[in-house]
């Protein structure tokens, strides 16, 4: 008998070595890498190459992916062109547009080859982060920013976006911010991804149906939602009174609870701390202190627990990241998890089509004359 669950919730659709998630324990892995193990260890660009390959890398490996990073973060001035061009204040639906239009440009377009793909996802992994940088940049009437391939990823998309290269500080807390939002199993967004790379499509459409379900405030954003909550109500005591009536009229709070977690979010664990720590450095700690009363009053009242999205909110507010970057950069991290899980459906596909449980009405319903509808 079919089993049907809405939102396709605990249903497993796919085999995947890419990630394992456990809500009930906290757990979060990588290709057998637990998330804090990576967090406290890795580069971004090392966990780049473990979603995509399986293991970690060896030096000489590591510094051919940099290099190639390097040499991929130019876009074509067409697309350069384009950013010039389009509207300032929606960078999530530019970037799902200047992303699908970079498939048009790729040296590689018309090769789906595995080989070929894992090309291409390099250079989206490079371009996607000088979209968004570069996006910022000219509509602010700001010159553009060539990268310096002596800095890593991380490094680069701060100096790029600011102008300004980041101290070791800063860079570390957001190198550990994109490992942090690298890869989340099924989520809408990844799946969006496989059911299009299931059809043999490009690897451009896969990550541009991934960017338009990120795109849905129920899946990307709630993180700019959390900063303009705390930047709107300005002080500790009138945030803890906003979240008091947001409970007694029954809305949902931005930044808690989670589809998959029954414990807290272990990504929230890491950038609770850096939060704090950046806060300080910053002159930000009130709204580090403020997401702590409040989260103390959400978790009391509704036993709920932060998830990702609550604390890097000011977290990301505290590098200096313009607000509606947020959802953005979450793809600029994403992409990593997005190319990995095409790249293992394109390596042994099956397409994805699931059924549907018909609930209209019976079947052989008598046709009526137009003259008697």
């Amino acid at each position: 008998m079919p089993v049907t669950q809405a939102g396709l919730e605990g249903i497993v659709a796919a085999e995947s070595n890419i990630c394992f998630i456990d809500g009930d324990l906290g757990i979060l892995s990588y290709q057998g890498f637990d998330i804090h193990t990576l967090a406290e260890h890795a580069t971004f660009e090392e966990v780049i190459y473990l979603l995509w390959h399986g293991r970690l890398p060896r030096q000489s490996e590591l510094d051919a992916l940099k290099a190639d990073l390097v040499k991929y973060r130019p876009i074509p001035k067409e697309v350069t062109g384009f950013l010039g061009t389009v509207s300032k204040s929606a960078p999530m639906d530019v970037l799902r547009t200047v992303v699908s239009m970079l498939g048009l440009y790729d040296p590689d377009a018309r090769d789906n080859s595995i080989d070929a793909s894992v090309r291409k996802a390099t250079r989206l992994m490079s371009q996607t982060s000088t979209i968004v940088t570069t996006f910022d940049r000219l509509r602010k009437s700001q010159p553009e920013v060539d990268g310096d391939p002596k800095l890593g990823f991380a490094a680069n998309f701060l100096y790029t976006l600011t102008g300004k290269k980041p101290d070791e500080v800063m860079e570390r807390v957001f190198d550990i911010a994109l490992i942090l939002h690298a890869d989340h199993e099924l989520n809408a967004s990844t799946f969006a991804a496989r059911v299009t790379a299931a059809t043999l499509s490009d690897i451009h459409s896969a990550v541009t149906s991934a960017i338009g379900a990120l795109k849905g405030p129920l899946h990307g954003g709630a993180n700019e939602e959390v900063i303009r909550m705390l930047l709107d109500a300005g002080n500790e005591q009138n945030a803890v009174a906003h979240v008091q009536n947001m409970l007694a009229t029954k809305q949902k709070v931005p930044g808690f609870g989670h589809r998959v977690y029954r414990t807290e979010d272990p990504r929230a664990t890491h950038l609770r701390a850096l939060s704090e720590d950046l806060g300080r450095r910053t002159g930000h700690l009130d709204l580090y202190l403020t997401s702590k009363k409040l989260e103390e009053l959400i978790k009391d009242a509704k036993k709920l627990n932060a998830n990702v999205d609550f604390y890097s909110a000011s977290t990301y507010y505290s590098l200096g990241i313009p607000i509606d970057l947020f959802t953005p950069i979450f793809a600029v991290s994403r992409m990593s998890g997005w190319t990995a899980h095409v790249l293992e459906q394109f390596r042994n596909n099956r397409l994805i089509r699931p059924r549907a449980e018909y609930t209209g009405k019976p079947v052989g319903q008598p046709w009526v004359p137009i003259s008697a509808r």
